[in-house]
């Protein structure tokens, strides 16, 4: 029963959002008792902090899935794009802004779990990058993927982005873009232009 009621709370909140779901909304969808429910969760916010636990383990996974693929170092960062949009299609709005607006922290935590791993696979995607001829070998690899965090979680910190996701992702497509022009080979530039031109034919 936990596991279900995680589930369809975690695609609850994504949809609808953290603050406007209700545990008494839980209950109803999942046809339980509001008892029921707090026998597994003492609160709200412990629902919303195991719900998001369990929404980045499932993102983490699809990472790791799309690193196991052998893409090319710039493809699978595409990839890795791609994944997050489908993920999140049906989210209206940025479920980072939120968590870190109404559930600082949860969000503060989720943050710090994010950097162990978004630094680890930036750095091992950068390290692929120069042994493919992609990327320059000179670039300091730890600054860039500082660069590279600091411009993502930008987005969800600064209250002049729009928080909508479909924007956020946008923009998410724009820092790509950004990071990899600025670190890419001649060939790395090639391979950029032609994920971006299949990425502006699917819009």
């Amino acid at each position: 029963m936990r596991d279900k009621i995680l589930e369809k709370a975690g695609k609850m909140f994504l949809t609808l959002g953290f603050k406007s779901v209700t545990m008494d909304d839980i209950a109803q969808e999942l046809s339980i008792s509001k008892k029921t429910l707090y026998k597994y969760f003492s609160n709200k916010v412990s629902l919303v902090d195991a719900a998001t636990e369990e929404v980045q383990k499932a993102v983490d996974e699809a990472i790791m899935y799309i690193k196991n693929l052998q893409h090319n170092a710039i493809e699978e960062e595409f990839a890795v794009k791609a994944i997050f949009k489908e993920m999140f299609k049906n989210t209206k709005t940025s479920p980072m802004y939120q968590l870190k607006k109404y559930y600082p922290e949860i969000y503060e935590r989720l943050k710090e779990n994010e950097v162990c791993i978004f630094r680890d696979c930036n750095l091992d995607n950068l390290t692929k990058g120069i042994a493919q001829g992609l990327y320059r070998p000179s670039i300091n690899k730890e600054l860039i993927s500082s660069f590279y965090f600091s411009l993502i979680f930008g987005v969800f910190e600064n209250e002049n982005y729009s928080h909508e996701m479909q924007e956020v992702m946008r923009i998410e497509y724009e820092i790509l873009e950004y990071h990899i022009r600025a670190i890419a080979t001649e060939k790395g530039i090639i391979e950029l232009e032609k994920h971006l031109k299949i990425i502006n034919q699917s819009n």
